[in-house]
């Protein structure tokens, strides 16, 4: 499941947000919640759910988006675990240049969330009543275990979020950007284009913010999720998308066993993932601190949670 265009927008971000204010999302839920039935998806949606159920089929075929955790045959050490700690947590896999954003690695400081995550789910008019039942029970099970995981407050709420997971299918992406200026005010437009022209290639994406001029902590984040993917694939978007909107925006081609490789081996959260999201989280370490300044602390942490240098 290749995501090339997922773009976790941090640094970028607070460029966007300008000077403006952040403000909770409305108490009323908007429009893509409304109930009212909705017209068939048009013929490039139903192309899309077919694309994506042929994509999902033949990744399992090949032995890929692994449930599993992988320590029976991708063990680790605690200088793997630190390595691969600092490649995920403290690069950029995107850039904004000449008002696009472009993949480039490019070193990062260490960004997170302070006040509490309160993850949201929006559907589009397209996702039936059972589909938003089965979506809401896996991002709230998802929800719980992140705040385990990082000793942060992380749940889901029906209204004033500050982290949106938006269902939509290609026809409501496209025309997301009211909804997506609504929630998060001031976003900027190229954050909007992005969202709207997401191309088939890319199958579900972030976008996280902070305050321009403030420390590097996020204050809001939007996730896109496909409506056209099948279960599997729907899960596996849920699980990156929402883990890299907590502090984990880079994928790294060697880490493993991790969702955070566009290899596609792994579909769901592993255990190597919950110790990352335990270092980023972990109170000896703070938000704006460099590669090089986090490396010793970090490597610490890596000893400890694995039970001593490896």
């Amino acid at each position: 499941m290749r995501r090339p265009l997922t773009f976790l927008l941090t640094g970028a971000a607070a460029l966007m947000l300008g000077a403006c204010v952040m403000t909770p999302a409305p108490d009323v839920s908007p429009r893509p919640e409304t109930r009212a039935e909705a017209p068939g998806p048009s013929a490039e949606s139903a192309a899309f759910a077919r694309y994506y159920r042929g994509v999902e089929a033949r990744l399992v075929s090949d032995g890929l988006l692994r449930t599993d955790d992988g320590l029976t045959d991708a063990p680790f050490t605690a200088a793997t675990l630190a390595e691969n700690f600092e490649r995920i947590a403290l690069y950029d896999e995107y850039t904004l240049s000449g008002g696009r954003f472009i993949q480039r690695q490019t070193p990062a400081r260490l960004r997170r969330w302070e006040e509490p995550v309160r993850i949201q789910a929006h559907f589009g008019p397209s996702v039936d009543a059972t589909q938003r039942a089965e979506d809401r029970s896996i991002l709230g099970t998802y929800a719980a275990r992140l705040g385990r995981v990082t000793g942060h407050p992380v749940t889901t709420v029906s209204s004033g979020g500050n982290f949106h997971v938006l269902y939509l299918n290609r026809d409501e992406q496209m025309t997301a950007g009211a909804l997506v200026r609504r929630l998060v005010p001031g976003v900027g437009p190229e954050t909007l284009a992005e969202i709207e022209a997401l191309p088939r290639s890319t199958f579900c994406s972030v976008y996280a913010f902070s305050q321009t001029g403030g420390r590097p902590v996020y204050v809001a984040a939007v996730a896109i999720i496909r409506h056209e993917h099948p279960s599997l694939l729907r899960r596996s978007c849920v699980h990156e998308e929402v883990a890299q909107g907590l502090g984990l925006p880079n994928d790294s081609p060697t880490a493993r066993p991790t969702i955070f490789n566009d290899d596609e081996e792994f579909a769901l959260l592993t255990r190597h993932d919950e110790l990352l999201l335990r270092i980023l989280y972990d109170p000896r370490l703070q938000p704006g601190l460099e590669p090089a300044e986090a490396r010793a602390p970090v490597r610490r942490i890596a000893e400890e949670l694995l039970g001593g240098p490896s």
